[in-house]
């Protein structure tokens, strides 16, 4: 009887043991939040993708026709759309991927629940789609533009691209830190849209930073977006210099941001999902 039962065991299918964690599910969580976000963000309205495009094109050419109204040339070159796109492009991939991010635990709190779901997963969901999505969008923008009219500007890939990603950089600090602030102290998501509302006049969007008296140069210095604005038109005119613009500087204050804001997202984020 024990002989036939020993037997039995042996020739038994055995059972895997079960892994403490799933292969890849992080992946596989950051990848189901991707399409959630690209379902929810910009395919619940008409249009869906088509809004994030027309938004920046529609600030382009309403400046333009203003201000061609009122002036013969822009501040640099003979194009106003090129000069204004390479100022509102940064921006408002900026604000948007920033804002995105910032609302991310928020957003995906329902989700934060489940064990395979961290929120470091939110996160970088987040971060992906939107910087995927602002990327084309400048893309098409600017090969528009310059398919279509006459700019007289010289494009640099390499100093687009660098541009774009200081832009994403500092979205990213930025939003990261506000993602912890904003569930931490919900009273600064208030202080905060305060706060930023000058920034449409103050990043270098109308203006050239060269043009400005001291000593409102030496303090818009301190903008970060008026150095990724410098970057951006640097790229498209070679006359232009732009001494001003401080690679180190500006990717420290983006860096600090994010890890000040990965820290204290790591140390409270469980707080922040139960608060």
């Amino acid at each position: 009887m024990s002989d036939n039962s020993t037997l039995h065991d042996v020739n038994s299918p055995r059972l895997r043991p079960v892994s403490g964690q799933r292969r890849f599910g992080s992946l596989r969580a950051i990848g189901a939040l991707m399409l959630r976000e690209m379902s929810t963000s910009y395919g619940k309205s008409a249009g869906g993708y088509f809004w994030a495009i027309a938004e920046p094109v529609g600030g382009i050419v309403l400046l333009t026709v203003i201000f061609s109204a009122g002036f013969r040339t822009p501040p640099m070159g003979t194009n106003f759309a090129i000069f204004y796109a390479t100022g509102i492009v940064p921006f408002f991939t900026y604000m948007t991927i920033s804002s995105k991010v910032s609302a991310a635990i928020t957003y995906s709190k329902s989700l934060l629940a489940y064990p395979a779901v961290t929120f470091m997963d939110a996160l970088l969901a987040r971060i992906a789609v939107n910087a995927l999505t602002y990327a084309l969008v400048a893309y098409l923008i600017f090969t528009m533009i310059y398919l279509t009219q006459d700019t007289r500007t010289d494009p640099q890939i390499g100093g687009i691209v660098l541009s774009i990603l200081m832009t994403m950089s500092l979205a990213i600090g930025v939003g990261t830190m506000n993602c912890f602030l904003f569930a931490a102290f919900p009273w600064w998501r208030h202080v905060w849209s305060i706060v930023n509302r000058p920034l449409f006049l103050l990043s270098g969007i109308f203006f050239i930073y060269d043009d400005i008296p001291p000593p409102y140069q030496d303090w818009l210095w301190f903008n970060p977006l008026i150095h990724v604005v410098g970057q951006m038109r640097k790229s498209f005119y070679p006359s232009y210099s732009g001494d001003y613009v401080n690679l180190i500087y500006f990717f420290s204050v983006s860096a600090s941001l994010t890890l000040v804001g990965l820290a204290m997202l790591v140390r409270y984020h469980r707080d922040l999902q139960h608060s």
